[in-house]
This record gives C-alpha cells, sequence and structure tokens, in this order.
C-alpha cells in the first residue's frame, strides 16, 4: 500500500512523515494491536518506502507514548491502560473546550468553509458510517479539524496527542459501547456552534462530549 499523504499547509509530506501518519493511523485505530511487534522492514514493504523513514517514524510515534523500543527486543505497539483515561481526560477537559473556543473566534473562512463541509456527514445518526473504524476515523477528522482551527499549533500538538491515546481506548471498547454513533453525532452541535462563532457553546458542548465518553467507557468496564 502506498501512502499519499500532505502536510497541514498542503505541501507534499516526507517519506518519514508518510510512514508516520500511516502507522499512526493504524496504532490509532488499533490495526496493529497492543502489544504486537512491529517489523520495520514489513512496514517498509507495505508502505514502499525505505527502513530509514519507517524507523524515523518509529521514534516520533514512541514520543507519542504509541510504541515502545527494547535494546536487543525491538519495537512493539504500547498497551493499552485503561487506568490511563483518568490522566487523560484530565488534560482533555481543560483544553478539548478551550481549543472548541479558539477555533469559534479565529478560524478562517477556507477553515470554516471545511467545517461546513464536514458537518454535513452528520446530518442525521443514520447516515454516518456502520463500520467502526471508520465511525473512529471520523471522530478523528472532525477532533483535528478543530484543533487546526484554533491557530494555535502547540495546542494542537498536544491535543492531537492524547486524543490519539483516548481513541485506542475508544477502540478497545466500541464494540460494547452502546450508543457509539449517537456520541459521534455530539460533533454536529459543536461544528455548528463554531461555524457560527458561538465559543462559549463551542466550549459547553465540547466539555459535555470529553466527559460523557469517560462515562460511558467506565459503564462498559
Amino acid at each position: 500500500m502506498t501512502v499519499h499523504e500532505t502536510s497541514l499547509d498542503g505541501t507534499p509530506a516526507s517519506l518519514a512523515d508518510r510512514a508516520y501518519l500511516a502507522l499512526r493511523d493504524r496504532l490509532t485505530t488499533l490495526h496493529i494491536k497492543p502489544g504486537e511487534p512491529i517489523d520495520d522492514g514489513r512496514i517498509a514493504r507495505e508502505l514502499e518506502v525505505g527502513r530509514t523513514p519507517v524507523r524515523e517514524a518509529l521514534k516520533r510515534l514512541e514520543d507519542d507514548r504509541l510504541v515502545v523500543s527494547y535494546p536487543r527486543r525491538g519495537t512493539f505497539a504500547t498497551i493499552v491502560d485503561i487506568t490511563d483515561l483518568a490522566h487523560i481526560n484530565e488534560i482533555r477537559v481543560q483544553l478539548e473546550p478551550l481549543a472548541a473556543r479558539a477555533a469559534a473566534t479565529r478560524a478562517n473562512g477556507s477553515q470554516r468553509a471545511e467545517i461546513q463541509q464536514l458537518l454535513s456527514e452528520f446530518r442525521t445518526i443514520d447516515q454516518l458510517p456502520s463500520d467502526p473504524t471508520d465511525l473512529m476515523r471520523l471522530d478523528i477528522t472532525v477532533h483535528r479539524t478543530i484543533y487546526r482551527a484554533a491557530g494555535n499549533p502547540h495546542l494542537e500538538d498536544v491535543l492531537i496527542r492524547y486524543h490519539n491515546l483516548v481513541t485506542r481506548i475508544f477502540c478497545l471498547f466500541v464494540e460494547r459501547l452502546p450508543n457509539v454513533a449517537g456520541h459521534i453525532n455530539e460533533h454536529s452541535a459543536i461544528l455548528q456552534a463554531i461555524i457560527d462563532g458561538d465559543g462559549d457553546k463551542a466550549a459547553e458542548l465540547t466539555l459535555k462530549h470529553v466527559t460523557g465518553f469517560e462515562v460511558g467507557v467506565r459503564a462498559v468496564i
């Protein structure tokens, strides 16, 4: 599988960036299982890149706490530890509403158009993807669009890192959660508030969304 990705400014991504994005997606959605060894040679062949870009990508993913390397043993996907949920959400309840509020006031015209286009995918719950992985990818797309529209690259980097980790927890329990589509569909009101420029409402809805996720997961543990 060849990876075709661009950087956030629209320029072609480097081979290491492309390998990083592809591996991050697989790790986040648990297509690479927690604890699974990562063969850089096999990954390089699948992505049609060299082993050096894959190794560079793995170093970045280790910083993201998505992989861990052991001397003489190799590199493995990190274990998903449910006890991390409270620590992650302690950060997210502060920063996710901040990003939503900032997006409502700072998003430029093209970003608002992008958000409007994204909102069209939330017309009804029945129109959402039925495949759990597709739902997760839609969730990822929405959150990253909001982070980018917030106009603070440092905030964006931090939130992407923690959203990656919480998405792994989400994927671990997605088959047991009773109303995943309803949870994903909560984004529609958040996106509309951002388009309307209502920062207070966007922040309030986002806080409810983040805390509701933790409550939902704990109910099925």
